[in-house]
Parts: C-alpha cells; structure tokens; sequence
C-alpha cells in the first residue's frame, strides 16, 4: 500500500464488515467508488434463490424465559464495542464485563426451565423431522450448566458439550473436556442421521466454519450480533436432503435473548442484504392459512357431496391433463413443507382434516399417474405419519390395493363396481406392480407393462376415453393370460419367448411369425450368454440378430434389434 498508494485494492469475503471501532472497515481499504462498496456481491436471497442455503426462520421464547430487556440494554446492546462487531472474541470481551446479564443467563432456575422447554420442543418439533441441533450457552460455564439440566430431560446421550480447554479449569469444566481425536469424532457423528450426539450444547467452538446440513434447529441463549449473529445462524441454513423422507427446507432459531425482537438492530447490515434473510415464524402460519385457502377454493370442489370411488374418479379426470398435475404438486409440495415445520403446533387443528384429504389426493393421484415412484415415500416424516394413521379419507377413496399379482385378481379388478376411470388406472397400477415384481424371471412381462404405458399415456392425452381405455386393457390382461399358458408349454428359453411376445403385443406381427423369428433367435442366447456384460459378445449377438431380421422380411433392422435388446437388458437388470 506504500508503494502503490493510488491503487485499488480487491478484497474477497464472505463478511464486509461496514463499521468497526478497531479499523476502518472493509469498504475503506477495498473495492472501488461504487457508492455500495461492491464490486460485485452474491446475496444471501440469490443463494436461497439457487438452491446453495435455505431459508431462516426464528421463534421467540416464552416471555417467562426471555432475558430481561432493560439488561440486555444496558449491559449489551448499549456497549459502543458492539458497533460493527467482527468476530466472537469481541462478544465474549462484552459479555465477560456484563456481570449482571451473564448471571442471569446462568441463573440456575432459568437453566432448568429453558432445558425442560429445549428437550419438550426438540421431541416434538424438530426429532420428528430427523433432524439435530445446537444450544448456544453464553460461555463454557453455563453449557456444563446446561448439560447437567438437559440429562434431567433427554437421556444422556442425546447431547454433548463442546468447548474449548483451559490448563485452570475447575472440575465442572474439566469433565466435559475432549481429546482432538474425540472432538473430531463428534463433529463427524453429529453430522449422521439417527445417531447421537443430537444436540450439541457449545458457546464458541462449531458457531463457525463447521458445516452439518442435518442440522435444522439452534436453540440461541448467548446476546450476539452483526456478523457473528449472522455466521452463527448459518450453521443451519444448509440444505439437506436423504433416502429415509428426510428434505430440510428451511432452519430454525429459537431466540431466548430477544435479539431477534429487533432484526435491525440485530444485523446492522444494508437492508437489501439482509431481507429475507431470517423471518418469524408467524409469516410461516400466514403463509400456511392462505395455502389451505386456496387449496379449499380450487380442489376441494372435486370431492364435495362424493365419496369412494365417485371422488377418485372426479380426481382423476380433472388431473389428466400434466400440466395441471404439475401445478398441484408443486403446490402440494409448497404446503407439506410448511406443515413439516409448524406441526405439533396447535395452530393447525383446524386445518388437519382439510389437509389430510389434500394428502390423499395427492397420494392418489402419484400412484395413479406415477405408478414408478414409490408415493409413501415421497413425503416429509411428519406427513407420513398422517398417511400412516389414515389410510384414506371420507371423501377420496384410494385406488384398490392388489396383493395377489396373478390373472384372477386382474380380471376382478375389470370387473369390480367402480367407474370406469378408476378401473382403468386400477389396471394399469396392477399391471406396473406385476412387471416390476416378476419381469426379471418372466421377461415376456415388459412388452406387456410397455404397452400398458402407452394405453397409459393415450389416456392421459385424451386420445382415448375410459371405455376405450379399459377395454385395450382387459384385452391385453386375457393376452397375458394366453401368454402365462402358452409360456408353460413353450420350449423356448425365456429370451426368446420374451422376443415373441414382443414381436406380438408391441409390433403386431402375426402369432406364427412371431414364433418363427423367436425360434430363430434362441439359440444365439445360449451362444452369447455374457452378451450383457461383453461389449464383443453383444457385437456379435447384434449381428446375427440383424440377419435374423432380415431373413424374416424385417426393414426396420437396427431399431428393431435396439428395442428388443434394451427389453431383454432391462429383465436381466
């Protein structure tokens, strides 16, 4: 900087600090004359926006637990050290001269009742959803305060203290000292699901650089602000997702300090910079009530005055059409995720039998149109707790549930008293769940589940109506029967009477042609019997079957030989 004093010097961080009593801030030293100060900037709302982070939303304690606010005036947020505050060292250097407030934060009656309220919320709210979280003490003292409060109330194991050592620190703290390698093991089995620790009780260490996105609630009773305030509470902005219906779409504070009651203050950033950034938990329940609205106003209509089948066929015909199944989804989607976030809350009584019944129409309308996504598991824990106690609703029945997957029950559900729309997609859900449980030993099955799809999709397009529809169904349903009975008298190896099949049901090839070709084939199956892992022996298999074609007055060779070797790789997937 001496030698160059006209030059502009580039700065990159995640953390412009605008005031600060120890320097002259970032904007002084970096950036150009950009009356903002940036160069360039990614906002948190752009990272929401993409996907990187997710929302903020905090809840205010109790009153009886929230610190007294003529204390937290006088003895914090009055400190003129708190202008611009960069780091935790310098909220710890306040709050050690903050002798009245701190004693507070440690009054042992206080303690005992935010770990009563931390473990009931932790049970009900956020150990549901699978996830974990953090409870911020205001110094190391009072996290050994609150462990030996948390073991009244959650077992043991649960939670577990992290702070740094000291050579002269008293026994109370030396018990909850950890080796670096115990440290390092926590931090990694903290971050995996359904594994304790669940509740990690820190004041210093973890509030920065440590990332575990399975991490949803911070349960805050340490007074801090501006950037430190702001780096803590990412902790839990990571998004989250796994197998087991785990989908974090937001994270939780828990504010027992009151810095939240004034977010201006609290993050005394640029306004655009911080809009959006952490919101009240109110705006979710708002949010949520006009979502049932107008879920009420634009589908509940479908089913009102019908029950049973009646309401599962005005579902499905209303939802033929993509585009606006589409558009519930994603509104179902929208709605889920906020009720996984409020729910126990008594603020939803009133809207769970109306939001059970979108559940269900949901539900039926992904087994019906998504047959090959599995819909239980699709929704967010605390929904599939609803979808687990009720099966279905008054007023939309589900589609009929086939557990003996043979050519009886297909034709019972033929023939079963329902409309022909819910037959319709009552056949096509039993014909998927046919192929997919016995296509690999009856590989003949996948021509018949493809051509079950594309009645599917001509149904769905309107190309066909119900009647139409039911009737190419049953008759591809008497076909697998002929298929079942010529397949047990049939000398063919499974390949090759699986490429009859096709040759029938998919091309329309007349019966004896189709033999012919598929007793031309089967021997080439037991010549290249590695054709699915060899390149070389698919090469030659390819060939010969080419000259099969062709031989048989086949034109279309090479899409023909593609389709029918995707067909036999996907039985033998």
């Amino acid at each position: 900087m001496g030698a160059l004093p006209n030059a502009t010097f580039i700065g990159f961080t995640g953390t412009p600090i605008d005031k600060s009593a120890h320097g002259k801030g970032t904007f002084k030293v970096f950036g150009g004359e950009d009356p903002r100060g940036y160069l360039d900037k990614y906002s948190i709302r752009e990272s929401i926006a993409d996907g990187t982070t997710v929302p903020l939303y905090y809840q205010m304690a109790p009153n009886d637990l929230v610190v007294d606010r003529e204390t937290m005036e006088r003895e914090f947020w009055a400190a003129a050290e708190l202008e611009g505050v960069a780091d935790i060292e310098e909220i710890n250097r306040v709050l050690d001269r903050a002798v009245t407030l701190k004693n507070m934060l440690k009054n042992r009656e206080r303690v005992d009742k935010i770990a009563r309220f931390v473990a009931e919320h932790f049970r009900k709210y956020v150990q549901p959803m699978g996830y974990k979280a953090f409870l911020v003490a205001v110094d190391r003292e009072a996290c050994a305060l609150y462990k030996e409060a948390l073991d009244r109330y959650l077992p043991q194991e649960m939670s577990q203290v992290v702070i740094s050592r000291g050579h002269n620190d008293p026994p109370a703290l030396r018990r909850y000292h950890l080796t670096d390698e115990e440290e390092a093991q926590v931090r990694k089995t903290f971050r995996r699901p359904d594994e304790n620790p669940q509740i990690l009780i820190v004041t210093e260490k973890l509030l920065t650089g440590y990332d575990a996105p399975i991490l949803y609630c911070m349960y805050l009773d340490k007074p801090m602000r501006d950037h430190v305030l702001l780096q803590a509470i990412a902790r839990v902005n990571r998004p989250y997702e796994d197998e087991q219906g785990r989908r974090k779409t937001n994270g939780l504070i828990v504010d027992f300090v009151g810095v939240f009651a004034n977010l201006e203050r609290a993050l005394a950033f640029d306004s655009q910079d911080v809009e959006g950034v952490v919101e009240g938990l109110e705006v979710l329940k708002e949010h949520f009530a006009r979502l049932m609205e107008r879920g009420r106003q634009a589908y509940f209509p479908l089913v009102r005055g019908q029950g049973g089948d009646k309401a599962a066929e005005a579902v499905l015909e209303h939802f033929r059409d993509r585009e606006e199944r589409e558009a519930f989804y994603a509104y179902f989607r929208e709605l889920e995720e906020v009720y996984e976030i409020l729910s126990p809350d008594a603020f939803l009584r009133p809207y769970l039998e109306d939001y059970q019944t979108l559940v269900e129409i949901y539900r039926l309308l992904r087994s019906a149109y998504e047959p090959h996504v599995p819909v239980d598991k699709s929704f967010l824990r605390k929904t599939a707790e609803i979808v687990q106690k009720h099966t279905a609703t008054p007023g939309v029945g589900e589609l009929t549930e086939t557990h003996v997957l043979d050519i009886a029950a297909l034709l019972a559900l033929g023939s079963k008293d329902a409309p022909d729309t819910v037959k319709v997609f009552n056949l096509l859900r039993a014909l998927h769940h046919l192929v997919e449980a016995k296509g690999r030993e009856a590989p003949y099955l996948i021509p018949i589940g493809e051509r079950a799809e594309a009645i599917r999709r001509a149904f769905e397009e309107r190309q066909v109506n119900s009647r139409q529809a039911l009737a190419e169904l049953e008759a591809l349903v008497q076909s697998l029967g002929e298929a079942e009975e010529e397949r047990r008298q049939s000398h063919l190896s499974p390949e090759a009477f699986a490429v009859a099949w096709w040759l029938r049901v998919q091309k329309g090839l007349a019966a004896d042609r189709a033999q012919a070709i598929a007793t031309a084939v089967d021997p080439l199956f037991r010549q290249y019997p590695h054709w699915t892992v060899s390149t070389r022996q698919e090469g030659d298999l390819r060939r010969a079957l080419y000259k099969v074609l062709i031989d048989h007055g086949i034109r279309e060779v090479v899409a023909w030989a593609d389709e029918l070797l995707t067909l036999l790789r996907r039985a033998a997937a």
